[in-house]
This record gives structure tokens, sequence and C-alpha cells, in this order.
């Protein structure tokens, strides 16, 4: 007995598959797997039979091609995803609902960025900073409350029981659940419709690449002989450091330098750019550099890195700043300067993949790559680094490859949030965006002292900012800094996406001592003064 792999053309459903079945079982065939997803049938079956095979599947009205000696080891499926995140699981959920044989790989832990050194643990400590530095420094007179020493250790520990816990309930088990096939191993392209894993070949007639991103680390003179830490391995440590440098001011610079200055480190942001969050609009950027410096954060723009030593356990990052050459010292130098994609180890160039010059996976409007078998999804193709987008894309890349359809993604009105207190969350364009498309522009800025939910707080650092199409008054962009404005994107952007206009905002009733009254406070703020109106009036 030999295993056979034929290509048979005209296969459009289940049926087709156990006609085929029932034929090569007639002929003595045992091993059979029939898919008409991907248009073969694998068998094994004696020799002489074979070509009698082929006869039998062309009378029965089929296209068969020659049959193709496999190795015996070798499986075959519908659809291998490479990669265990949001984007991979989306996409094998959605590829079961069209019965495809589906196989994830995985060459660490299962469930991607997110759920294991990304959002979750991140924002579960952030909470825990939070509460930490308001019990030390609340803003009602006649508050005595206080906070000891933090016991980062417990917090850690608890940190990873919650991502433990999660990870098991919202991935793991997910695998038997849909009944899809998860393989353990690093993954490499060996053909365009063979991969290998731990010296073993698997054929697929459809892939997606979801291997989601890394770190990316900086090329300045020392750094390699430094003991840095980066967004990962920062959370696995068991002290608050005295002093804390980060090199990066985007939202992971800026969350995560927040959440240690809120547990008791001394904190220094360093960035190049002149100004915080420089693809915001300048509102948006000021209103967040002033909270920072307020709440004590030292920030510096505009920084030339020279190099970076360690004497001991210090670790001095040499800079200039203005011409002024300095030298910032820290116990703890946090590196946070955006993500490189994992495609070094995937062998692309094997499968007729092309990479962009950063490492990224190029793909077209449908999420195939420049090989129209391969799809990629989530971090890796460096588009809005979100979890909800990687899963928005694993499950059309699916629909696609799997399902037939012709779903192209649509990544116009994406919700923002960094996670930050106060909170910076902003959907749809930037005035300088809409202005590009050629938009005549108007704006509307709100400074946070005039909503009353943060008057009431005590918490005024911050701002609303719509920007607006002058001549139909549609909402083109919303852009928030307050507590709790990830909460409030969510109305923006469903404001943006289906049309709504400022009348329509400044029409609709939101309750009052809300913060998302701000959205109907900054609609009025076109043409009124909110200052001169009453409360609760719009």
């Amino acid at each position: 007995m030999k295993r056979y792999m034929m290509r048979i053309e005209g296969m459009t459903c289940p049926s087709c598959e156990k006609h085929i079945t029932s034929i090569l079982e007639q002929l003595g065939a045992t091993s059979i797997d029939v898919s008409f997803h991907r248009g073969e049938a694998v068998f094994e079956l004696p020799h002489a039979n074979v070509e009698t095979a082929k006869q039998a599947i062309t009378a029965a009205g089929y296209e068969p091609t020659e049959a193709e000696e496999i190795e015996a080891t070798r499986e075959t499926y519908d659809y291998i995803i490479i990669g265990s995140g949001a984007a991979a699981f989306a996409s094998a959920i959605e590829a079961r609902k069209y019965g495809a044989k589906v196989a994830m790989i995985e060459r660490g832990t299962i469930g991607g960025t997110c759920v294991n050194i990304g959002c979750v643990p991140s924002k579960t400590l952030l909470r825990a900073g939070e509460i930490n530095f308001l019990a030390k420094n609340p803003p009602f007179a006649g508050l005595h409350t206080s906070a000891g020493a933090v016991d980062l250790a417990s917090l850690i520990e608890q940190k990873n029981e919650l991502v433990r816990d999660l990870r098991q309930a919202k991935y793991v088990n997910l695998i038997d659940e849909y009944g899809f096939t998860l393989i353990q191993g690093e993954a490499a392209f060996v053909d365009e419709s063979t991969v290998e894993v731990n010296g073993k070949k698997l054929s697929a007639n459809r892939f997606l690449i979801a291997t989601g991103s890394a770190p990316a680390i900086p090329n300045i003179p020392g750094l390699a002989d430094v003991d840095y830490v980066t967004s990962t391995t920062l959370l696995e440590r068991k002290e608050v450091p005295k002093r804390l440098a980060v090199i990066g001011s985007g939202y992971i610079g800026i969350e995560l330098g927040q959440l240690f200055h809120h547990l008791g480190s001394n904190v220094t942001l360093m960035q190049r750019s002149p100004r915080l969050l420089k693809t915001y609009d300048r509102e948006i950027s000021e209103a967040m550099t002033k909270a920072l410096t307020s709440q004590g954060i030292h920030l510096l723009t505009g920084v030339s890195f020279e190099r970076v030593e360690q004497d001991g356990n210090v670790k001095k990052i040499h800079v200039e700043i203005d011409g002024k050459k300095q030298v910032i010292e820290a116990d703890e130098l946090l590196i946070a300067t955006g993500r490189t994609p994992n495609t070094a180890a995937l062998r692309l160039e094997a499968a007729g993949v092309t990479t962009g010059s950063r490492g990224e996976i190029i793909v077209n409007d449908y999420l195939q790559t420049t090989n129209p078998r391969i799809y990629a999804a989530g971090d890796v193709i460096l588009g809005p680094q979100f979890v909800y987008v990687a899963a928005y894309e694993g499950a059309i890349a699916a629909a696609n490859a799997v399902g037939g359809q012709q779903k192209k993604i649509h990544l116009e009105t994406i919700p923002a949030v960094t996670f930050s207190s106060p909170a910076v969350a902003t959907v749809g364009l930037t005035e300088q965006q809409a202005k590009e498309k050629g938009y005549e522009v108007k704006t509307s800025v709100l400074p946070l002292e005039a909503v009353p939910r943060a008057i009431v707080n005590y918490e005024t650092v911050g701002v609303f900012k719509l920007v607006a199409d002058a001549k139909t008054g549609k909402l083109l962009g919303t852009h928030v800094v307050a507590e709790h404005a990830g909460e409030i994107i969510y109305a923006a952007t469903l404001a943006i996406k289906f049309g709504l206009t400022i009348n329509d905002l400044r029409e609709t009733l939101a309750p009052y001592l809300t913060m998302a009254e701000g959205l109907k406070l900054a609609a009025l703020t076109f043409d009124q003064d909110v200052g001169k109106l009453s409360c609760c009036v719009g």
C-alpha cells in the first residue's frame, strides 16, 4: 500500500466527498481523506489500482489529475493556521463553520499576545496602580486614605492566575469545542502547500499566517550589553524599581510608565519626537502632557540617544536634548519603541510570500499575501495593532480562504484606547487627516473643566475634540482625554460609522453627570459657549 494525493475538480459539497470516498473504498483504499474545500483526495491504495481509481472518479463526472505519491506520514488539512492568538482563533472558529478540517500550529504559549503578555496582564495591573495612587492622592478634602509599600510579587501572581484562567476559558477549551487540531512546534514553509513542524510535513490548500509581533529593539549603541526589559519581561518583575526610565512614549510606554509611577517608581519617559502622541491632534498631546507631568512623571521630548551603559545595577542613558548632553540614570530600563512582526522563522520565500521593510507580511484588501493561497492577519501585517482588529481580520480571512467569499477589510472606523489615567481614546480622522482628505473642516474643543462629571470628580485635566465636515455637519473624528474615555468612544464610533451629524449629537439626550455627556457638550461648543448654559440644558 502506498499513500497518494489526487487533485479532483468538480467537487462542490460534502455529498461529493462521500461519493468519492465510496468509489475509493470499493477499490480497496484505506486512510481516505476527501475534501471538497481542498479539491483533493488523500488515500492509501495498491499501486496497481491507482489508474482504475482515476477512471472510476472520471466516470462519476469529476476531473481527477494523476495521483501523486506522498509521504505516508504527511497530514493534510483544508486550512492550516500558524499562530494561536486572537486572529488565529477567530479564523479557526469561522473556518469550522464551513466544515473545514483545520490545524493550528503554535510554537509557544497558546493565546497569543493579548491574553498572555499584553492587554489582560497590563490592564489588570494598571487598575491596581490606579487604586494605589488614589489611596495616596485622594482629591477630596476630609478623606484620610493611605497606602503602604506595594507587594509587587503578590500582584504579579494574581495577574498570572487571571491570565491562566482566561487562557484556558477563552482559548484552550475552544479547541475541542470547535473541533480543530492543535500542533505544538515551529512551522516553516517547504513550498506553497506544505509546512514542516517538528520534522513532519503538513499540507493544506489554504494557510493563514497569524504569528503576531514582538517588542522592537532600537539600534542604540551599548543597548545590547545592558540588562533592559520590554513590555513582556517588565510585567514579570517582582519588585518595584526605585527609578524607571522608558525609551519610547507611545501607548505602551505611557501605560507601563504610568503603572510603575502609580506603584511608586520615579519614572522618566523619553522620546525622539518633539511632542507626545505625535500622530494625534495637538490638543490631545497637550492634555496628556499636562496630565502626566502634573502627576510627577518626567517627560523628555526631542531626545537623541547617544549610548547606553550599565554600572552595576544602574543603567545610564546618555542623551542630547536641544544641543545639551545629559545622563539619565535608572534602576530599570524599559524599551517601548514599537513592535516587529514575527516572520523570521517562517521561510516565507519558499511559499512566495513577500514582506515589507519591517518584516511585515504584505496583504491586499482580502488579506491575501502575494501568494493568493496564503493569507495573513493581525499584528504580523502591521496594521492597527488591536486584538479586536486581529479577530475581525482572522474571521474575514477564513471566510475568503475557506468559504469562497470575497470580503474586504474595512478599517476606516477603528476606536483606539490608551489605558492611562486619564485615558486617551480616539476614533475617525484627526483634523489634519480630514484636511488631507479634502474636507472643509470645522472643529470643537471642549476642555474637561467644562464637563460636570469631571468637575465633581475633581479631575479636570483633559479635553474633548470633535472634527466635522463643515458642509454636511457629519462627524469625522472624536478624540478624548478623560477618565473612562474608552467607555465613551464606542458611542462616537457608532456616530461616525453611521454618518451622524453634529445636530444629531446635539438633539440626543445625554445623561447628566456622566463623562459621555462631554460628547454632547462638545457638539454644542461648535457655536455656543457651554459655560453660559444651565446644568442639564442643551
